[in-house]
This record gives structure tokens, C-alpha cells and sequence, in this order.
């Protein structure tokens, strides 16, 4: 916002600084100077979780390659709405970022009275790669081996499904798949995806979807049972478990990702000089082996690319909830 009432005598000299601090021939010294502090990093998951892991690696290096501290602060809960709402009512000054996950995308359409806008309120820096899809686990005392045969059970008998939390993007899927398959099954939402993988291991719920890192280990350890997965090709560890999307026609989901915002006004020379740190971070051994392991992809993305990038996922997923047929709370 530009300030156009003028004052006499001294304020006269105000007015003219900020006419010169708001000048664009000062963002790239801006950006040279930024970061001149220690940087925030918001994460709205809690800490030990998979993006919050890959939040921490990324940091590091971003301390160690701009000479400032990028530490993590933990604000878990309602989709990413707590840690967003925090971000979004800070300073524009590149001094507090957010981590987040496509998990936030679905928000504007499932929270009736969010205080913020997802697409105005936010800078999109950085998407740090792309997860291609979910797996589908099932408790392994189910007698399902496949999608199909899920579907054949389901008909015939009472099913439970977990989720993170009502309109959570596993939610989504786990709605959409209804929706395809005709099948019912009833939602119980937890606090976390960690929550839902354990309530499956007890048997308490029959079934759920997951990004695949969190649950290797308790798939290959015959623990949970993989019955299918929603990408476009196998995941790389789990490559033998069958897509879904070749076993139930018309279903097709999105898959999710991780980026770094900032509030929405952060300079664009801040923006851009954080976009090319971060994909220079990716490219180091010691992160590119934790976001590789989660599965991620990364993709390289401009923060013009992020930003377009994001405006339509976030699209997507009013179509997505939609299709849940989920009613705003």
C-alpha cells in the first residue's frame, strides 16, 4: 500500500524514505542483505513427524549456506489451519516461513470461518518434490488382499476407516473411494496420521490411507497389509503392491508434496533468493537422502512456478471435496 497524503517540513523526509524503501531498485539489495536474523519456520505437524523430519534437514542447511539460523517451531493440529493463521499475521519480511504439505489445500473448503484467505494471504517459495500418491493399508486379520477384494468385504460387512482429521486429504481419499466404489464406511478422525496407523495395528478401524514413508517398515514387517496404491506408477520400496487405479476405474486422486511459504507481500527478491536456496539445499547429499527416502521427487520449480502451481491445487481440491461430498464445519 502506497502512502499519498503529504505532510509538511520534516514529514516531508519520511514520506520520501519510504518512497525510496519501497522503490523496486531496493529489492535486490534487500535480498542481499536477507537473512540479517535468525529465521522461523513454522510446521504444522509435530515434531518426529515426516514433514516436520524434512523441515529440520532442509533448515540446516539453509543455516549453513546463508549464515543465519532457520530453526523449526511446532504448531500441530486442524490441518495446518493453526500453524497458517500464525504465519499469515506475521511480518512480510522473510524472517517467518511455513513448512506445510498438501494437507492445507483441501482447508478453505472443509473450515467455514477460516480468518485468512490460503491463495491472498500466502507467498508460495518452494515445493520441495512431489509424492505421487498413498497406499491403502488394511489390518492384516482382514481377509483382502487387493482393492477388489476390499470392496467385495465392504459390501458385506460394517468397515471403519481413520483419517487425520475431517477434511484432511487422507480423508479425501478415503471419500472419493466411496464415492467410486459405491462401498459405505464410516470415518473416525484423529490427531494424526501416527494416531490412525496404530488404532489400525490394535484393529481398532479395518482400514486407511497413508503416505507411504511413515508405514515401510510396518508393511515390509507384515504388521499392516498394502493393498493397493493411488499412484500413477509402483512405489520404489513397495513396488509388488498393485495400483488402485488399475483395479477400480474412475478412480483417480491427487497426490501431495511439501513447500515453503511465506506471508503474502514478503519481497519478491526475499522470495526468489529463498526459492534458489532451498532447491540448492535439495541438491545435497544429506537432504536429498531424507526427502528421497520419503518418497518425494523433487521438481525444481521457480517461486512463480510454486505459487501458479499451488493456486491450482488448491482448485483441485474444492473439486476433491466435492466429490467427498464433505459439508463445510
Amino acid at each position: 500500500m502506497m502512502f499519498r497524503r503529504l505532510y509538511p517540513c520534516g514529514a516531508m523526509l519520511t514520506v520520501a524514505m519510504l518512497a525510496i524503501v519501497a522503490s523496486p531498485a531496493t529489492s535486490p539489495a534487500l535480498a542481499q542483505q536477507y537473512p540479517s536474523q535468525p529465521v522461523k519456520v513454522v510446521v504444522g505437524f509435530a515434531a518426529g513427524s515426516g514433514p516436520d523430519v524434512i523441515a529440520r534437514a532442509v533448515s540446516q542447511q539453509l543455516s549453513t549456506d546463508l549464515g543465519q539460523q532457520f530453526y523449526v517451531e511446532n504448531r500441530p493440529g486442524a490441518n495446518g489451519t493453526i500453524a497458517t493463521k500464525g504465519v499469515v499475521q506475521s511480518p512480510p519480511d522473510g524472517y517467518t516461513l511455513m513448512y506445510s504439505s498438501s494437507s492445507i489445500t483441501p482447508t478453505p473448503y472443509v473450515y467455514k470461518n477460516l480468518s485468512y484467505n490460503l491463495l491472498s494471504d500466502l507467498a508460495p517459495i518452494a515445493t520441495i518434490g512431489i509424492l505421487d500418491g498413498y497406499l491403502m493399508l488394511v489390518n492384516p486379520s482382514l481377509p483382502v488382499k487387493t482393492a477388489p477384494e476390499f470392496i467385495a468385504y465392504a459390501k458385506q460387512n460394517r468397515v471403519l476407516y481413520g483419517s487425520p482429521g475431517i477434511g484432511n486429504a487422507l480423508h479425501l481419499v478415503a471419500e472419493i473411494f466411496k464415492v467410486k466404489t459405491g462401498i459405505e464406511m464410516d470415518h473416525i478422525p484423529y490427531k494424526g496420521a501416527s494416531e490412525v496407523a496404530n488404532s489400525l495395528l490394535a484393529g481398532n478401524i479395518n482400514v486407511m490411507f497413508v503416505t507411504p514413508p511413515s508405514v515401510i517398515g510396518l508393511v515390509k514387517g507384515g504388521k499392516l497389509r498394502a493393498i493397493g496404491y493411488t499412484g500413477h506408477k509402483p512405489f520404489p520400496e513397495l513396488a509388488d503392491v498393485p495400483l488402485i487405479r488399475q483395479q477400480v476405474p474412475g478412480f483417480d486422486v491427487f497426490g501431495s508434496w511439501g513447500m515453503f511459504f511465506a506471508p503474502a507481500k514478503t519481497p519478491a527478491a526475499v522470495v526468489d533468493k529463498l526459492n534458489a536456496a532451498i532447491q540448492k539445499a535439495l541438491k545435497t547429499p544429506a537432504v536429498a537422502n531424507i526427502v528421497g527416502r520419503a518418497g518425494y521427487v523433487p521438481d525444481g520449480r521457480t517461486a512463480k512456478e510454486t505459487a501458479d502451481f499451488f493456486r491450482k491445487e488448491v482448485e483441485d481440491a474444492g473439486e476433491a471435496v466435492q466429490i467427498a461430498r464433505i459439508k463445510p464445519i
